[in-house]
């Protein structure tokens, strides 16, 4: 059993919003994504939304304020919340969710997941 280490795996691979799959754990998909600019706004009506900042600084636009996160912060968006993450430059970002829960809380506008 090898540990995995995040900083290689964000290294494996340059596109934006497009999180990649790097563990399981108890039916959740664990994942590393690299964001700049601002997502779509969108909630996730049977989910919690898990964000933990690796590198880097973004904030978390939701219809009750705004979250500013730097690195070491995590912050979880509550189910059915409105909300869209916003980096000005690029952040690496850490999120744990239900296998299959897509990334727009649309599976029809969501990135495909790959895992690494």
């Amino acid at each position: 059993m090898d540990a995995i280490n995040l900083k290689q795996k964000l290294q494996g691979f340059s596109d934006h919003w497009s999180p990649k799959i790097v563990s399981k754990f108890n039916g959740h998909d664990v994942m590393v994504v690299k964001a700049k600019g601002e997502f779509t706004w969108h909630a996730h009506d049977d989910t919690d939304d898990f964000f933990l900042v690796l590198e880097g600084n973004m904030t978390i636009e939701t219809e009750n304020g705004n979250v500013h996160l730097g690195p070491g912060d995590l912050h979880v968006v509550p189910k059915g919340v409105e909300h869209r993450p916003v980096a000005e430059e690029e952040v690496h970002i850490l999120l744990i969710e239900p296998e299959g829960t897509p990334n727009t809380g649309d599976a029809a506008t969501a990135a495909q997941k790959q895992e690494i």
